[in-house]
C-alpha cells in the first residue's frame, strides 16, 4: 500500500511503534527493521501538515480479510468477498460471487504477494480470472505451501487461508485518512484527489492537492464537512453524496474500534458510479484493548518473529538485525543513534532494542536473555542516558543477568545520569568482567575492538 503517511511524522527521537493492521498485508517487523538498517527517518508531510504522532508499546497484525470485515460491519464499502482454508471452500466461494471477474489472494501479512513464488511452483500469491473453476485450481497450489516475498523469510511464509474477491475495475483514484492529530487535539481528516501513489510525494510535489478538515469530538463529521471533502477529492454529483456517506462510516469505524489512524488508498471510483475503499490501513490504540477484546483477539502472531514476541511480553522494542554487536539502550532516538555510531567505527549492531523508560531489573534480566540466545553477538554495547531511568536499577539488573546467565561474550557500558555514580559504584565492586565508557563514542570504539581481539 502506498503512503504510510502520517503514522510516521515523527522526529528520530520518536520511532512509532504503532499498532499497523495493513489491508495490503505488509509485514511489520520486517519494514521496520529495513528501515532501521538504513537509519534514516523521514519527517513525512510534517510541515505542512504539522501533525504529530503517539509510540503505542506494539503491533497488532490482522490479516486482510479481517480488516476487510471490521470496515464491511460498519457499513464501509468493500469489494465482495469469503475467505477458504480449502481449494474445494474456494471453488464454492467463487462460484457464490458470481462475479464478472474474481481475484484470488493468499492471506499473509508480508506484502509483495503479488510477485512472491510459491514452493508448489505457483508464481504470485494473487491471481485474476473470470473462471471459477480456475480459483479452485489455483487455491489448491497455495493452501498449504509456503509464500516467499521480499518481506518473508527466505524459506517463505505457509499460506493457510485465502481470499476470494470480487474484482472491481477503478476508473479513478483518492486518498483519503482520519488520524489523531495532536496539535488540533483530536482527529483530522486529510484527502487528496491524486490517490493510489504514495501520498508523500503528492504533498511534495503538489501541497495545495492535500486538503486537511479537523473533526469536532462532540459533533464528529458534519454532513457539510463530509461533502466539502468529497468535493475536494473530485467527486461530482450523485458520488459526492455516495463519498460523504463513505467518509461518515469511516469515522464511525474510527471511533468504533478506538482507532488512532483509518488510512484509505485508493478510495476509489468504478465505471458503475460506485464508491468503494479498495485498501486501507488502521491503527489501533493498544491502550483500548481492555474494551476491544474482538478485534484484539484476531492478532495473527503465526508470523510474527518468536524473539519479537518474547520482548513485548516484557514490554521491550526489539528488532533483529544483521550484526553480531548487541545494543542495550533505553529510547528509541539513543538506540538508533547507537546502531549509527556503531557502523561508523566499523561494526555492525545485531539489533534495535530500546527499553523505554520506568525499567526495572527484572526486564534487564530478560533483555541480556534475548540478547545472549543470538548466536551471532559476539559483544554487547549497554548505553543508558538516565532521565526517567534509575542508572543503578540498570546495574543491579546488568550484574544479577551476567551472574545467572553467566556471560561469555564481551560487555561494554556506558552509563549517565539519574544517580550513575551508585550505578558505577555497583558495576565496579561487582568483580565482573565490565568494560565502562566514558560516552557514546568510546564504548562504540570498545565493543568493536573487543570482537576483534
Amino acid at each position: 500500500m502506498n503512503g504510510s503517511l502520517f503514522a510516521h511524522t515523527c522526529l528520530m527521537r520518536h520511532v512509532p511503534l504503532v499498532l499497523r493492521v495493513n489491508m495490503a498485508a505488509s509485514m511489520a517487523s520486517q519494514a521496520a527493521a529495513r528501515g532501521l538498517r538504513t537509519a534514516t527517518s523521514k519527517h513525512i508531510l510534517l510541515d505542512k501538515l504539522k501533525c504529530t504522532w503517539s509510540s503505542p508499546r506494539r503491533w497488532l497484525n490482522l490479516q486482510e480479510y479481517q480488516s476487510k470485515k471490521l470496515m464491511q460491519e460498519s457499513g464501509v464499502a468493500v469489494q465482495r468477498f469469503y475467505v477458504a482454508d480449502t481449494a474445494s471452500e474456494a471453488l464454492e466461494a467463487a462460484k457464490r460471487l458470481n462475479a464478472k471477474e474474481i481475484v484470488l489472494k493468499a492471506q499473509i501479512l508480508a506484502g509483495g504477494r503479488g510477485k512472491g513464488v510459491f514452493d508448489s511452483g505457483l508464481k504470485g500469491g494473487v491471481h485474476l480470472t473470470k473462471d471459477p473453476a480456475v480459483v479452485g485450481e489455483l487455491a489448491n497450489k497455495m493452501l498449504g505451501f509456503n509464500l516467499t516475498t521480499k518481506q518473508t523469510p527466505k524459506d517463505g511464509v505457509k499460506v493457510k487461508t485465502v481470499m476470494v474477491a470480487e474484482a472491481l475495475d477503478i476508473s479513478r483514484e483518492t486518498y483519503f485518512a482520519i488520524l489523531m492529530d495532536r496539535s488540533c487535539n483530536g482527529p483530522v481528516m486529510v484527502g487528496s484527489p491524486q490517490g493510489g501513489m504514495d501520498i508523500e510525494e503528492v504533498a511534495a510535489s503538489s501541497p495545495e492537492l492535500i486538503f486537511k478538515e479537523v473533526i469536532d469530538i462532540f459533533q464528529g463529521v458534519r454532513d457539510d464537512q463530509a461533502l466539502g471533502m468529497a468535493a475536494n477529492l473530485g467527486f461530482k454529483g450523485p458520488l459526492q453524496r455516495q463519498a460523504a456517506d463513505q467518509i461518515k462510516r469511516l469515522y464511525d469505524l474510527f471511533l468504533k474500534v478506538d482507532a488512532t489512524q483509518v488510512e484509505v488508498n485508493p478510495l476509489g471510483e468504478t465505471p458503475e458510479g460506485q464508491v468503494v475503499c479498495f485498501d486501507a490501513k488502521i491503527n489501533f490504540d493498544d491502550n483500548a484493548e481492555f474494551r476491544q477484546k474482538a478485534v484484539f483477539a484476531m492478532d495473527d502472531m503465526t508470523e510474527s518473529d518468536p524473539t519479537e514476541m518474547e520482548a513485548a511480553k516484557w514490554d521491550l522494542k526489539y528488532i533483529g538485525l544483521d550484526g553480531n554487536i548487541a545494543c542495550f539502550v533505553n529510547g528509541a532516538g539513543l538506540a538508533m543513534a547507537t546502531c549509527d555510531i556503531i557502523d561508523l567505527h566499523g561494526g555492525k549492531p545485531a539489533n534495535f532494542l530500546d527499553l523505554g523508560g520506568g525499567v526495572k531489573e527484572r526486564q534487564v534480566y530478560e533483555a541480556f536473555k534475548l540478547l545472549t540466545a543470538d548466536p551471532k553477538v559476539e559483544a554487547i554495547l549497554v548505553n543508558i542516558f538516565g532521565g526517567i531511568v534509575n542508572c543503578a536499577i540498570i546495574a543491579n539488573g546488568i550484574t544479577k543477568a551476567c551472574r545467572e546467565l553467566e556471560l561469555k561474550v564481551p560487555l561494554v557500558v556506558r552509563l549517565e545520569g539519574t544517580n550513575v555514580h551508585e550505578a558505577k559504584r555497583i558495576l565496579t565492586e561487582s568483580g565482573l568482567p565490565i568494560t565502562a565508557a566514558e560516552n557514546l563514542d568510546d564504548a562504540a570504539k570498545k565493543a568493536v575492538a573487543a570482537i576483534k581481539k
